[in-house]
């Protein structure tokens, strides 16, 4: 089991549960804009989302179940709006300014994403990677076996990851110049591995 699937006790299954856990993931969003990770706590998070606290620990063992549960949904939802902006992209070079724009977007404007984004887990950054591989080049590129394409794009999105933070370190709505730099960066780094 991933580290995120061990610090979560359960998956809320009943749609009022489902609510209940949003509820508790936008409260938690909600303090790390305020007060950054030290601001987070299972209480803090009770009280802001005016749930008994034994409804946290229901759902998460505790402070890093939450942050864990609230990085894997902002992966999803950044995978679902990066598909959406995707549908007209031409190529490759179109799709990683695409993503890029998408990422710095949710880092400006969605809750908690600029303390949380997707973790610092491995599985994170693989399952990124997997979803570009079969969104970037659905087949395999000639000379290139999926293994080495995913390693490739597994080094772009770490990549990516470490220049954006720089980018949002320069600048609290992230520098354009650093962010231009990033897009130069991973087109020219995947112009080998992808084609056309």
């Amino acid at each position: 089991m991933d580290a995120v699937g061990s610090s979560v006790r359960r998956s809320p299954v009943q749609q009022r549960s489902v609510e209940r856990v949003n509820q508790m993931l936008d409260a938690a969003a909600a303090l790390l804009d305020e007060g950054g990770y030290d601001a987070l706590s299972t209480r803090a998070v009770a009280a802001r989302a005016e749930v008994p606290i034994g409804s946290i620990y229901r759902f998460f063992r505790d402070k890093r179940g939450l942050a864990d549960a609230l990085a894997r949904r902002n992966l999803e939802r950044f995978l679902a709006r990066i598909q959406l902006r995707l549908t007209g992209a031409a190529d490759w070079p179109d799709t990683v300014d695409l993503v890029v724009d998408e990422y710095v977007e949710m880092k400006r404007t969605v809750p908690g994403f600029a303390v949380i984004d997707f973790g610092e887990n491995r599985a994170v950054a693989e399952s990124l990677a997997t979803y570009l591989a079969g969104r970037l080049l659905p087949g395999t590129a000639d000379g290139l076996d999926a293994g080495d394409l995913n390693r490739s794009l597994r080094v772009a999105v770490e990549a990516a990851d470490a220049l954006l933070k720089l980018a949002f370190r320069e600048s609290p709505g992230g520098d354009p110049s650093y962010i231009a730099e990033t897009k130069r960066l991973l087109r020219a780094y995947l112009e080998r591995a992808l084609p056309r």
